[in-house]
C-alpha cells in the first residue's frame, strides 16, 4: 500500500511540468497566422521559437517538476534537479561522435534522484564549522556528484538505451489498434486511482522516436506531434470524442434523470461539469458522479473508451494536445492533425450513444446518481472556498492528522496519520465528488478544478491557528438554518446562534465535547459547556416541554463529561408528532458573544455524528476574560 501512495505522489509530480505546454501549443498555433501580410514578419519566428523552446526544455521542466512534486515544493530539491540536468547535458555533450541528448526520461530520473536525496539529507548535520553545507544545502552538492557519475555511465550505455526506446516504439506501433485500445482502457481505469499519469507519461513522452529537421531526436507521442512527425497522435486523438462529447453526454443524462425538485441544482452543477470536460478535458467531476454508485458502469465506460480510440486509429485519425483533449486544444492544434475534423462527427455519435446508454442504465438499475437522492455530492465552489475550508479540514481529521497535503488538477492528495478519521459523508456534503483510500494513509478527495484553491485555503486556516470549535451533527436528518425553525424565539436568535435539524430517527448525540451543565426536567433539552467556554443547548422539538418527559429518555446527568458523538437522549418521533409538536431540533450557542465568526455546512441531509456541520471562531480573551 505504501507503493501505491508513492505512485500517486509520483503521478502528481509528472503533471507539474505539463502546465507549461499549453502556452507552447498556443505559440506554435499563432505562428501560422499571416503575420507577413499584416506587416509583422518577425512575429512568426518569435512565436515559433517561443513555442519550440518549451518543448526543447521538456527534460529540464520534468526534472524540476518531479523534484518539486516529490518534496512538497522544496526549493533545494528543484535547484538540485536543474543543476543535475545542466551537468548531464554538459558532460554527455562533450564527447564527439556521440549523439546523446537529454530526454524526458532522463529528466524524470534526475528529478527522482533530487527528490529522494532531499528527503534523505534535509536534516543532515555536519560539524559546526561545516554546517553551512549541511541540511538542505547539502542536497545540490550531493546531487551534482550523483549526476556526474550518472552522466559518465550514460556515455557508455546511452546508445543501446536509445536503440531500445526506438524498438519499443516500433513494438507499440506493431500492436496496432489493439495496442491503442489497451492504452485507452488502462488509462481510463487508472483515473479512478489517480494513477493514469503513469501510463500516459510512458506513451506520450517515451514511446517512439522522431528526428526533426534540426537533427534532434524527440521521444513520445506528444513531443513528436508538435515536432511535425506525421505518424504521431495515435495515443491522443481518440480521447477527443470521449472528453468533448461522451462525458458531457453523461452529465446531461444525470440532469435528465434527476428528481424535479433537485433538478435546478443538479443542472447548475453538471452543466458546469459538462463544459469543463468539453472545453478543457477535465472529466473527473462527471466520472466520479457515477464511479462509486455503479463501478460496473465505469468499467464499461473504460471499455468503450478503448474501443473509440481503436476506431480513430483504424480510420487513420491523428491529433494531439498539450494539456488534455478538450475543445481548446482541439481547435488550437487542428492544423497539425491528420483527418482531425473527423473527430467531430464521431464525437457526436459517441455523445448520442453515451446519453441513451446512461439514461437507460440509471433507470434500469436505479443508480443513485446526484439528484436521485437527497442532495448532490457536487456543489458550486466559485465564491465559497474560504467559507468551507475549516469544515473540510475538520472532516479530514484536523491539521494534526495531516502528514502531507498536495493538489493536482482535480483532487486533493493527502498522506494522513489515520485515514479512519475521514468523515466521508461530511466531505461529500461539502462538495467532494468522491473519496479514494489507497491504503497506508494515502487518500484522494476529488473536488474538481478548484482543488488547488481549496488546498491553499486549508493551508491558510492551518497557519492562522485560530481558536476554533467544530460541531458534529447531533441527529440523522436534514440540517436547516435557524430562520426556518417554526418558533419565533429560536428563529429570532433570542436564545442564541446556531443551526437546527429535522430528525429522521429518535436519537440525539453530543455535537461537541464538554461538561453537561443542564438536563431539563422534561428531558427534551441538554446543555453542554465546552472546554473553551461555549454553552451549547440541544433542544429536541418545539414546545416539547409540554409533554413532561413522555416519549423521552436521557442517558446523561448534570456534571457528566461527554465526548462528540456520545448518546445524550432518545425520543419518540411518532409521539411528538401525534401530540401536534414539531420535531425540529435547534442546536444553539447560548453565549454567542464568545463567537467572532460562524461557518455552516450546506443545509442538506446529514448523518448522526457527521463532522463539519458548523464551525465557530472564538473571540480572543486575556487571562482575565476580557476581549483583546
Amino acid at each position: 500500500m505504501k507503493l501505491i501512495g508513492n505512485l500517486q505522489q509520483f503521478g502528481r509530480a509528472l503533471m507539474l511540468p505539463m502546465m507549461a505546454l499549453p502556452a507552447a501549443a498556443v505559440f506554435l498555433s499563432l505562428s501560422g497566422l499571416p503575420w507577413e501580410d499584416w506587416g509583422m514578419s518577425p512575429m512568426a519566428g518569435h512565436l515559433t521559437k517561443a513555442g519550440g523552446i518549451l518543448f526543447h526544455a521538456l527534460p529540464y521542466l520534468f526534472a524540476l517538476g518531479v523534484a518539486l512534486g516529490l518534496t512538497g515544493n522544496a526549493v533545494a530539491a528543484g535547484v538540485s534537479a536543474l543543476a543535475g540536468m545542466f551537468i548531464y547535458t554538459a558532460v554527455t555533450g562533450s564527447y564527439a561522435g556521440l549523439d546523446i541528448q537529454p530526454t524526458v526520461l532522463i529528466g524524470v530520473v534526475i528529478g527522482i534522484a533530487a527528490g529522494y536525496s532531499y528527503e534523505q539529507f534535509k536534516d543532515f548535520r555536519l560539524p559546526e564549522y561545516l554546517q553551512f553545507f549541511g541540511g538542505p544545502r547539502f542536497v545540490p552538492l550531493f546531487v551534482s556528484f550523483v549526476s556526474l557519475a550518472f552522466s559518465i555511465i550514460m556515455i557508455e550505455i546511452a546508445p543501446p538505451i536509445q536503440e531500445a526506446m526506438a524498438v519499443l516504439g516500433e513494438a507499440a506501433k506493431a500492436a496496432g489498434g489493439f495496442g491503442v485500445f489497451l492504452f485507452g482502457f488502462t488509462y481510463r481505469i487508472l483515473v479512478a486511482f489517480g494513477l493514469h499519469h503513469l501510463v500516459s507519461h510512458a506513451f506520450w513522452f517515451q514511446v517512439g522516436a522522431y528526428e526533426t529537421e534540426a537533427g534532434m531526436i524527440v521521444y513520445g507521442d506528444l513531443p513528436r506531434y508538435f515536432s511535425g512527425d506525421p505518424t504521431a497522435g495515435a495515443y491522443m486523438a481518440g480521447l477527443y470524442p470521449i472528453m468533448m462529447f461522451g462525458l458531457p453526454a453523461i452529465a446531461l443524462a444525470i440532469i435528465r434523470e434527476a428528481r424535479e425538485d433537485l433538478k435546478p441544482k443538479v443542472r447548475k452543477t453538471f452543466i458546469s461539469a459538462a463544459l469543463s470536460s468539453f472545453l478543457t478535458g477535465v472529466t473527473e467531476p462527471v466520472e466520479f458522479a457515477f464511479m462509486f454508485a455503479a463501478p460496473y458502469l465505469f468499467v464499461l465506460h473504460a471499455f468503450l473508451s478503448g474501443l473509440i480510440m481503436w476506431l480513430t486509429y483504424e480510420l487513420g485519425i491523428l491529433h494531439g494536445f498539450s494539456f488534455s483533449a478538450g475543445a481548446f486544444d482541439f481547435f488550437i492544434n487542428l492544423h497539425l492533425s491528420t483527418k482531425g475534423w473527423m473527430l467531430l462527427p464521431i464525437g457526436l455519435a459517441v455523445g448520442i450513444g453515451y446519453y441513451w446508454l446512461f439514461r437507460w442504465a440509471i433507470q434500469r438499475f436505479d443508480i443513485p446518481t446526484p439528484g436521485r437522492e437527497e442532495g448532490s455530492p457536487l456543489d458550486e465552489w466559485a465564491g465559497d472556498i474560504p467559507y468551507r475550508a475549516p469544515l473540510i479540514l475538520q472532516a479530514i481529521g484536523g491539521k494534526d492528522n495531516i502528514i502531507q497535503m498536495e493538489a493536482c488538477i482535480t483532487r486533493l492528495r493527502l498522506k494522513l496519520h489515520d485515514d479512519r478519521q475521514l468523515d466521508v459523508p461530511a466531505l461529500r456534503s461539502l462538495g467532494a465528488a468522491g473519496v479514494i483510500r489507497l491504503g497506508g494513509g494515502n487518500v484522494q478527495i476529488v473536488f474538481g478544478t478548484f482543488s488547488e484553491l481549496i488546498r491553499e485555503e486549508i493551508m491558510k486556516v492551518m497557519k492562522r491557528d485560530l481558536r476554533r470549535v467544530q460541531f458534529k451533527s447531533p441527529v440523522q436528518g436534514r440540517m436547516i438554518p435557524l430562520d426556518e425553525v417554526p418558533d419565533p424565539i429560536f428563529a429570532g436568535r433570542l436564545v442564541g446562534g446556531g443551526v437546527a435539524f429535522v430528525p429522521e430517527r429518535g436519537e440525539a448525540a453530543a455535537p461537541v465535547g464538554g461538561v453537561v451543565i443542564h438536563v431539563h426536567p422534561a428531558k427534551h433539552a441538554v446543555g453542554i459547556r465546552t472546554p473553551e467556554g461555549l454553552e451549547v443547548l440541544l433542544h429536541v422539538g418545539i414546545d416539547t416541554m409540554e409533554l413532561n418527559g413522555a416519549g423521552f429518555l436521557t442517558f446523561v446527568k448534570e456534571g457528566d463529561t461527554v465526548v462528540p458523538g456520545q448518546p445524550l437522549l432518545r425520543f419518540d418521533l411518532g409521539h411528538i408528532r401525534s401530540a401536534g409538536k414539531s420535531p425540529v431540533t435547534p442546536m444553539v450557542i447560548t453565549n454567542p458573544e464568545r463567537v467572532r465568526s460562524w461557518v455552516f455546512a450546506p443545509f442538506t441531509a446529514v448523518k448522526k455524528g457527521q463532522a463539519s456541520v458548523m464551525s465557530v471562531v472564538l473571540e480572543e480573551r486575556d487571562g482575565g476574560g476580557e476581549k483583546r
